[in-house]
């Protein structure tokens, strides 16, 4: 059985490690939506509620988690909305219970928006330009770089090592992948966007608003990335309304921190590379029982030769935005005839 299946993390042990903080407990723990990790919020003696967080064994080093606080606690003192991690008593913020990293924060209460209105795109882009000020502050040493090696090219040598494809599939699938970080070394090298501290995750998923404010969760796929990566995941759509609401996102953003529009020509390579970089964490995740039970269709046959077409399509996607004029020339190719322009024309 694997060691990072949280089997030693009792309800018992999880009110023990909170009390380690010096904090008195009721009886009373609560396990939170995580799949990665596990998260749970206890009771304290004065009926306040605070957030425990044990972290996957093996998935990150100290430095790496230590990292993670640091940023959360330059954002908590820019007065950035997020959940600051609590101090055990002797200044430190990460433990061990056996050989699980845990710690523990503020618990914010609130609503993840289903969907974002001119208006709170807005207010979300102001929220996103103070943290990238806040991110650009000092390094990230420890942390992954958000580019193909890492997430790409890392990824489909581990699919290989572990015969994760199927063999019919399996060319194919890294073939489209090897084009993807191809064509994302290019995008990158073409583009030199400046990479710095970024949430890495941050969809609507990770968004709450209460009373009017938002406050930006799990901080757990922070990396070194460029700006547009927490652009493009709260606003993923491609149609005419998501991007008119990017447009009034950047205006809040701009209010506090440029944005270098060439940044946009990476969102389809980043889409991509998450793509693979997902794939390769259901099949790293598979003998955790929740990920079976979650996700029932992964690995199958049909499954993947879905996800090779997707990626196909994606990867065409980014050859129009390695080269631009691709797309102008594909169109040109399109010749018209009197049947674009009339309904019932038929030939003799």
């Amino acid at each position: 059985m694997s060691d990072d299946l949280f089997l030693s993390l009792t309800p018992e042990r999880v009110l023990d490690a909170v009390e380690a903080a010096g904090l008195s407990c009721n009886a009373v723990c609560y396990p939170l939506n995580s799949f990665e990790n596990r998260v749970y919020e206890v009771e304290l003696a004065d009926r306040t509620r605070i957030i425990a967080k044990f972290y996957r064994p093996g998935r990150w080093s100290e430095e790496q988690i230590l990292e993670e606080h640091r940023f959360l606690a330059d954002l908590d003192a820019a007065e950035v909305a997020v959940c600051p991690v609590r101090a055990f008593p002797d200044g430190s913020t990460l433990k061990r219970q056996g050989k699980i990293f845990y710690s523990l924060a503020e618990r914010r209460g609130g609503r993840a928006p289903d969907e974002l209105t001119p208006q709170a795109a807005e207010r979300l882009g102001m929220l996103v330009g103070r943290l990238h000020n806040v991110g650009v502050e000092r390094p990230a040493p420890h942390r992954v770089q958000l580019d193909a090696d890492t997430f790409v090219r890392a990824n489909v040598a581990w699919l290989r090592q572990h015969d994760t494809v199927p063999r019919h599939l399996a060319e194919r699938y890294y073939a489209v992948a090897a084009a993807v970080a191809e064509q994302a070394d290019r995008l990158f090298a073409d583009i030199e966007p400046d990479l710095h501290r970024v949430h890495g995750d941050l969809h609507l998923g990770n968004v709450l608003d209460r009373d009017g404010v938002l406050n930006v969760l799990d901080f757990d796929d922070m990396a070194s990335g460029p700006a547009v990566q927490d652009v493009w995941l709260c606003l993923p759509g491609r149609d005419a309304d998501a991007v008119r609401l990017r447009e009034l996102f950047l205006d809040g953003y701009e209010r506090f921190r440029l944005f270098d529009r060439r940044q946009l020509r990476l969102v389809e390579a980043l889409r991509a590379m998450r793509m693979i970089h997902y794939a390769t964490w259901l099949a790293r995740r598979w003998h955790d029982p929740i990920f079976p039970a979650t996700w029932p269709q992964f690995g199958s046959d049909g499954w993947w030769q879905a996800e090779v077409e997707a990626l196909e399509e994606q990867a065409e996607r980014i050859r129009w935005d390695v080269d631009p004029g691709a797309r102008t020339a594909a169109a040109e190719e399109e010749e018209l005839s009197n049947k674009d322009f009339f309904w019932d024309w038929e030939e003799d």
